[in-house]
């Protein structure tokens, strides 16, 4: 397959589930504020959230304070933020566009229906209306994307680079997620004391759940009150929790093997050494030696990842 093309198969499915992405955590934000709180909690909410994209510098020349009103404009709408669900969808589509040979039917009309319905929806001012079941109308665009593609494309070396964007990026905003949310409660409610610290705990971790689609999963796995301990190992270590850290590792080891060619042995063999550290990880030791500096570690291995298979067989990022 031809480079360029593996390029842009690669990053539509890598913008569109970080499109996903982004409206997984702003839901779980924008519920997370509705709960009584005060203002002082949920600006570190909002905070947080920048920092989870790395998007601190570039909002601070935008704006002066940190607002959820502000924040959501900035991850939302705004294009000269290249995070923004905005700029992630409509470079999903550009990169549809241009490998539209290589795409069923079904695959093209669904990013390219995806991207006309948005325009038509903040036109229309959809999202201020409702911010919840705008943020559910972008993952279910992404849900419908993926089975699409599952559905129709043959089963090739094109769809094993779509699954690989989309698992790396998965792999990455899981692993933000968890880091940013178990930091701020660390510090406040972790553990909580009192009974309004323990209902507003349960809010926090149950929101956190949700905002991965693993409520449901939690109750059938633990059968338990919802344990900060217990969330990070579904999250982090659960083979069969499908936006676990071990779950999309399995699913980027499995298509690079697909892929391989004779200069990608060393990326094969760093993705399948992450892979082992999380099959044969415990929670218990990875909280004992401290969570951030796990998930640090984790975020550079799969930058570095991305990097090596950008090396290994897209077009070379050129100065």
């Amino acid at each position: 397959m031809l480079s360029r093309t593996a390029d842009h198969l690669y990053w539509m499915s890598r913008y569109t589930e970080r499109a996903e992405n982004t409206a997984r955590m702003l839901d779980v934000n924008y519920q997370t504020s509705l709960l009584p709180q005060s203002a002082a909690v949920a600006q570190v909410g909002w905070q947080g959230l920048l920092s989870i994209s790395e998007l601190v510098p570039m909002y601070s020349q935008r704006h002066s304070d940190v607002t959820s009103q502000d924040v959501m404009e900035f991850m939302i709408k705004d294009e000269s933020n290249p995070s923004s669900i905005v700029s992630c969808l409509k470079a999903a589509r550009e990169n549809a566009r241009a490998v539209r040979g290589s795409l069923t039917t079904e695959v093209w009309e669904t990013q390219n229906q995806t991207w006309l319905e948005l325009t038509r929806m903040l036109r229309s001012n959809e999202f201020e209306r409702d911010p919840g079941q705008f943020f559910e109308w972008v993952k279910f665009r992404s849900h419908l994307s993926r089975g699409v593609t599952v559905g129709t494309m043959l089963m090739d070396e094109a769809l094993h680079f779509m699954r690989l964007g989309t698992f790396l990026e998965r792999a990455d905003n899981t692993a933000r997620l968890v880091d940013v949310k178990f930091h701020a409660v660390q510090s406040d409610f972790f553990g909580a004391a009192t009974e309004q610290d323990q209902e507003y705990d349960f809010y926090h971790w149950s929101a956190i759940l949700r905002s991965v689609s693993g409520f449901e999963i939690y109750r059938k796995v633990y059968r338990d009150v919802i344990k900060p301990e217990r969330v990070a190992d579904l999250l982090i270590l659960r083979p069969d929790m499908p936006r676990s850290l071990h779950a999309s590792m399995i699913e980027v080891v499995a298509n690079l093997q697909m892929v391989a060619n004779d200069q990608s042995a060393e990326t094969q063999r760093r993705a399948g050494k992450l892979r082992a550290d999380l099959q044969y990880g415990s929670i218990d030791e990875i909280l004992a030696t401290g969570l951030h500096a796990f998930l640090t570690q984790f975020l550079d291995r799969v930058n570095e990842l991305g990097s090596r298979i950008s090396r290994d067989f897209l077009v070379p990022v050129t100065g």
